[in-house]
């Protein structure tokens, strides 16, 4: 069994968006058994997201995020347009030049 090390950023990202989530929770005026309610998830698995516990489930964050309205901002986590270093990769992969049209293979031509 192997054992997963969470990237220092990355857990300092995971912190941040626990509190975040709870600060939104908290401007709502919902206590931590209202928002785990609406997003069908048990108060512990709440508390943990809130406290940047990198074990919970990306589910249980989309989920939580959901039930706060908040889904829309979602939209931008990953977006591959706005990957500029996928983007240059994939160009730097593209033939420089065409080359000449190939003649299809046409066994039927009579």
């Amino acid at each position: 069994m192997s054992t997963f090390i969470t990237p220092a950023r990355a857990a300092e990202q995971v912190v941040q968006l626990g509190q975040r989530i709870r600060i939104a929770r908290i401007r709502r005026g919902w206590s931590v058994a209202d928002l785990a309610s609406k997003a069908g998830i048990n108060r512990n698995t709440l508390t943990a997201l809130e406290l940047g516990r990198p074990g919970t489930g990306i589910g249980v964050c989309i989920t939580v995020v959901w039930a706060l309205g908040l889904d829309k901002s979602v939209d931008a986590v990953a977006d591959p347009d706005a990957d500029l270093h996928g983007k240059a990769l994939e160009a730097a992969r593209r033939p420089t030049r065409a080359g000449r049209p190939r003649k299809p293979i046409d066994d039927y031509d009579f």
